[in-house]
Parts: C-alpha cells; sequence; structure tokens
C-alpha cells in the first residue's frame, strides 16, 4: 500500500526543521504517512540537526481528495449499523489522525526551538502515531469497500492550529488539551457502537487509537505545565484564559474524568469552562 522507505528519501534532509516542514508539505496521504515515520525515525537515530531554520506553512497541503467543507454542510452521521455507515464515521476519524499528523510536526518544526529537546522527542512520537493511526483506518475502510477520499471532510480541524500559531502555549492548551482530550470523552461510547453491530476490527482500532490518545494528551499537559512553571503562570488559570481566548466551541460534558486523570488533565482545569 505505501511507498518504500527508499523512495521517501528523495530529499536530503539535515535539520529538524526542514524535515518538519517537508512532512506538513506532502500532499499525498500515503507518501506523508511514510515521511512522518521516517523523520521520527531519524531524529530517534540521530540522523536530524536540532535546528529550526524552515518556516512552517500556515497550511499544509492537501490532497486532491476528501472534498473539505464547512462543518454546516457536512452529512449527518447515523449510528454505526451498515458498512456505509460505519464507514462514513471511520472516514471522518481517518480525516482527523491525518490532519493530527500535521499537528504534530508543525508542533514540532514551528516550536520546537523554544523547549529542550525531549519536546521533540515526544511530539514526534505523537506523529508517528498518528501516521499509524491514519494508515490503520485508512487500510479498514478498504477493507469495506471504502478509501479515505471517498466522503467529504470537515474543513474547521486546521482552524485552532491557525489560530494558535504565534503562541506555543495556546497551541498546548487547545489541540492536546481541548481537542485530543475530547476524543477521551467519545471514544470508548464509538467503540461499544461497533462491538453491538459485530466489528471488532474496527472497535480494536479505535481501543488502539484511545490507549495512545491518553499519552498524547499527557505530552500536552506535561508541557503546558512546564512551560506554566517556567513563566510563572499558575496552570489551570492560564489554561482557562487560552481557551477562551483561542477555542472557538465548548466544552461540554459528559467527561471522561477517569481517562482525563491519566493524562493529567484534572477537573481543575475543564470544568472551569465548562461551566463557564
Amino acid at each position: 500500500m505505501f511507498a518504500s522507505l527508499s523512495r521517501i528519501r528523495e530529499v536530503s534532509m539535515t535539520t529538524l526543521g526542514e524535515a518538519c516542514k517537508l512532512v506538513l508539505e506532502t500532499p499525498d496521504p500515503q507518501t506523508k504517512v511514510m515521511r512522518a515515520r521516517s523523520v521520527a525515525r531519524d531524529w530517534r537515530l540521530g540522523r536530524l540537526e536540532h535546528r529550526f531554520d524552515a518556516a512552517m506553512p500556515d497550511f499544509p497541503a492537501r490532497p486532491a481528495r476528501p472534498e473539505l467543507l464547512a462543518p454546516r454542510f457536512m452529512p449527518k452521521r447515523r449510528k454505526a449499523g451498515s458498512d456505509a455507515t460505519r464507514a462514513a464515521l471511520l472516514h471522518a476519524l481517518a480525516h482527523i489522525e491525518f490532519v493530527a499528523i500535521d499537528l504534530a510536526f508543525d508542533l514540532v518544526g514551528r516550536f520546537g526551538e523554544q523547549f529542550p529537546r525531549e519536546f521533540a522527542d515526544d511530539w514526534l512520537r505523537v506523529g508517528a502515531d498518528e501516521a499509524m493511526h491514519f494508515a490503520l483506518l485508512d487500510r479498514r475502510l478498504r477493507q469495506l469497500g471504502s478509501e479515505y477520499g471517498a466522503m467529504p471532510a470537515h474543513d474547521g480541524l486546521w482552524e485552532s492550529a491557525y489560530e494558535t500559531r504565534h503562541d506555543a502555549l495556546a497551541r498546548l492548551a487547545v489541540v492536546p488539551m481541548v481537542l485530543e482530550a475530547r476524543g477521551l470523552d467519545v471514544t470508548p461510547a464509538t467503540v461499544a457502537r461497533f462491538e453491538s453491530v459485530g466489528d471488532s476490527a474496527s472497535a480494536r482500532i479505535l481501543n488502539r487509537i484511545y490507549t495512545d490518545e491518553i499519552r498524547h494528551v499527557l505530552a500536552g499537559t506535561t508541557w503546558f505545565q512546564s512551560a506554566c512553571s517556567e513563566q510563572q503562570f499558575i496552570p489551570e488559570k492560564h489554561w482557562k484564559t487560552l481557551v477562551e481566548r483561542h477555542f472557538r466551541g465548548q466544552l461540554k460534558p459528559p467527561f471522561n474524568d477517569s481517562a482525563r486523570s491519566k493524562a493529567g488533565l484534572t477537573r481543575d482545569y475543564y470544568l472551569q469552562v465548562a461551566l463557564g
């Protein structure tokens, strides 16, 4: 399904900034997946210089498909039942994971110089995870007779990244600590829905993603708290300020308090915002 790694090395990458930019500028989904994995591996093996000499694009390259629509024009999804309705839900999740690849590499390429090397360690691992998640979902779509790009997708997923492109703390507050944390709230019910119709294959993929996302939210919370400590901010108070300033949606219960707690996201954070 994917191109060989030898084909991915067509561009010589010497710095981490250049490598992250290349991932963002890659529109083809399969090539993006392979480049994301390659960059994460090259960093782990010491092949990339910890230098940020490339400006990240405000908007990543996108494939010709899927068609991107404003949220109000997205078709309503029914509960998982038929192959078609399950494929529609998996397609929406695949698009989230596809965008999440760019979110992780943009975070490193745009803000990495503000943090120690361990920041890149964590978020490149997250980026490789997101690439793997997308690959699993795309493969499952093909097993159901569909593929990524076959249906329209939400065009608002990059808005939060663009809104927080000038502030590392705002990016951490909104993307992992709001958007990814929301995934912790809704995924268990989605897994149960697939299991109820006998689709254990899809349920296993979503359980894998759920487990990984706890670690992703934990990385966001940990680095947010570390940066707040250095800048002498009270983390919960500053998070509330940043979310109210930069997040256009609403935080609504029910919350998966157990999973959020494992991710370091205590009720002291989100209940303040959810309750106004």
